[in-house]
């Protein structure tokens, strides 16, 4: 078994026993084929479709409000400006998967299936283009994703520091596409941004605490009022970053 794969046999074992969902994978394509003809998204809100398969469906516009999609397969999937807010997505499989202007606000968004190894691949990245995130809990590796103009404000991304007896567990956003999203009072606590590309994006007020920068593009970021004590910038680009002055804890990156 690939080691991507072991390992999220291995979480699925942790998170305990796989629940039946309430709609059959029959049913939803059905559901999925109605309402095409109808010229509107399926409604799912509030359903459990926990542990289907639902890869390289095409689920733009669905609702999915409330639903449970934890162990769901959304490998390739188009979920362009589908409604999963408050969705509960854990050990959700979204390798290829197309957020772009998804509605996740207040979802749950952790442990998630991003790669068949331990490393995405640039094919398996996926797509939250101008999504809107905010207010969402957040532990997973978003790694080479594209999440220009994303809304992120007030996500909960923050590692829990009480609970790291297997090694260091937060969010990892290394690699990614990040070009105008906004961080507005996120909590992102040792969370990695490593070689990111942040160009115009808000960090305004948000939690950086120990969070790692390091090569990252962070030209023309706002970090007006943000905490960025024990963060890591060295080799960051910050040409014309804003509020610098303004930042809790800021060390400049050492000059070479």
């Amino acid at each position: 078994m690939r080691p991507g794969l072991m390992l999220a046999a291995v979480l699925v074992l942790l998170a305990g026993p796989v629940r039946a969902a309430d709609i059959t994978i029959e049913q939803v394509r059905a559901a999925l084929a109605a309402h095409t003809l109808a010229g509107h998204g399926a409604n799912f809100a509030g359903r459990s479709l926990e542990g289907l398969d639902l890869s390289h469906l095409d689920l733009s516009g669905a609702n999915l409000a409330g639903a449970d999609l934890q162990r769901v397969k959304l490998v390739g999937a188009n979920l362009t400006g589908a409604n999963l807010s408050g969705a509960r997505m854990n050990l959700a499989w979204i390798m290829g998967a197309d957020f772009t202007r998804a509605n996740l606000s207040n979802a749950i968004l952790e442990t998630l299936v991003v790669s068949a190894g331990m490393e995405t691949k640039p094919d398996e990245a996926a797509r939250f283009v101008e999504a809107n995130l905010a207010g969402a809990h957040l532990m997973a590796r978003f790694a080479l994703d594209d999440m220009r103009r994303a809304n992120l404000s007030g996500v909960l991304a923050a590692a829990d520091m009480r609970n790291q007896s297997m090694g260091l567990i937060r969010t990892d956003f290394s690699g990614a596409n990040l070009g105008g999203a906004d961080f507005a009072g996120a909590e992102l606590g040792y969370a990695s941004f490593r070689f990111a590309r942040l160009a115009g994006t808000n960090f305004s007020g948000a939690s950086l605490l120990h969070a790692d920068f390091s090569g990252a593009d962070l030209s023309g970021a706002d970090l007006t009022g943000a905490d960025a004590t024990g963060a890591d910038f060295e080799a960051a680009n910050l040409a014309d970053a804003k509020g610098l002055d303004s930042v809790k804890g800021f060390s400049p990156p050492t000059a070479r």
